[in-house]
């Protein structure tokens, strides 16, 4: 599944065209938690011919969540767009919904720690697959700390760097 950004501009304004209101593969899902209560609305439809960039989607989803604040009474609106190349025998609006709930919570798992423990948004490494390759070793340090029982990876990152030539090593089962 792909998540539509701001980064596909011309794909993000074709999906917004669509009468989506219409569309009846639509699931909702409502529940409350973190002292709000939210609402999310996953609308499905079957999309054809988006270009040559983006060849092998089936579908897409409009997935809008309507978030309330218990504590302020505050409202919040959010929509986001994505696509799939499962058809809809493989991917109901309720699947899709699951699917981008759980990216979030990889995205929150995994990203904002790869950039706040390493930095991540300001390295400089840009060119070729430099990008990808030090993205692979992070989780790889990500991960092998978190199997260690190191919740927290700033605190897991601050314990091995007391002995740095070992410790590591060791994380790794490597002599």
């Amino acid at each position: 599944m792909l998540v539509v950004k701001a980064n596909l501009p011309a794909v993000h304004r074709t999906l917004r065209q669509p009468p989506w209101r219409e569309v009846a593969a639509r699931h909702h899902r409502r529940g409350t938690g973190h002292g709000r209560r939210e609402t999310r609305v996953t609308r499905m439809l079957t999309v054809t011919d988006l270009g040559p960039d983006l060849p092998r989607a089936v579908q897409a989803a409009k997935i809008t969540r309507h978030r309330a604040d218990l504590k302020t009474g505050k409202r919040t609106r959010q929509t986001l767009y994505a696509l799939t190349d499962l058809p809809h025998q493989q991917a109901s609006p309720q699947r899709i919904g699951e699917l981008a709930r759980s990216q979030r919570t990889t995205e929150n798992r995994l990203h904002v720690v790869r950039d706040t423990a390493f930095g991540e948004d300001a390295s400089k490494i840009r060119t070729g697959h430099g990008p990808e390759n030090m993205a692979t070793l992070r989780n790889l340090a990500i991960h092998t700390l978190r199997d260690h029982g190191h919740a927290g990876i700033a605190a897991g990152l601050h314990h091995i760097s007391h002995e740095p030539f070992t410790r590591p090593l060791d994380l790794l089962n490597i002599p």
